[in-house]
């Protein structure tokens, strides 16, 4: 028993960091690879089944759960700070935040380590695109938002 403990957590972390990747977090694969590359306008198909997925009421609440959850454990760890908050969970939070209330959008999120947020990449309409920065400054730890999203309708 005291060997396979050690062993399981092991694996976990190594699981774990084979699972992690530096790449930028994006709310679809379609949306762009960086915050400096233009971004396409979403095929219709593309954007129907995007949708209807992500409006789906399992999908958002699944969203919203991990947020809190992530703000519980941050207040657990940090006194209630926003203090010490990795650039890669302030990108993952604020990514859900977006994909939870944005469901077609195309979006990438960067985060700097000083509260920074860059979001670039494409929404539908201007009524999501001005939702955008107040959503992203809804996450802990997010000081400044970086809007660089356009709004391009679906091609056809």
């Amino acid at each position: 028993m005291k060997k396979l403990i050690p062993f399981v957590f092991g694996s976990l972390l190594v699981f774990g960091a084979a699972a992690c990747s530096p790449d930028v977090s994006k709310s679809s694969s379609d949306a762009p690879n960086s915050t400096n590359e233009a971004a396409q306008a979403p095929a219709p198909e593309a954007t129907e089944a995007a949708l209807k997925d992500a409006q789906s009421e399992v999908r958002r609440e699944q969203l919203n759960n991990d947020i809190r959850a992530r703000e519980q454990r941050n207040n657990a760890l940090n006194d209630g700070k926003a203090a010490n908050r990795s650039e890669d969970d302030i990108e993952s939070e604020v990514r859900s935040k977006l994909e939870a209330n944005i469901p077609n959008g195309q979006l990438t999120v960067e985060a700097e380590d000083n509260g920074t947020v860059t979001i670039a990449g494409t929404v539908t309409n201007q009524e999501q695109l001005n939702k955008i920065e107040r959503l992203a400054k809804e996450i802990k730890g997010v000081t400044t938002v970086v809007n660089k999203a356009t709004v391009a309708q679906p091609s056809s």
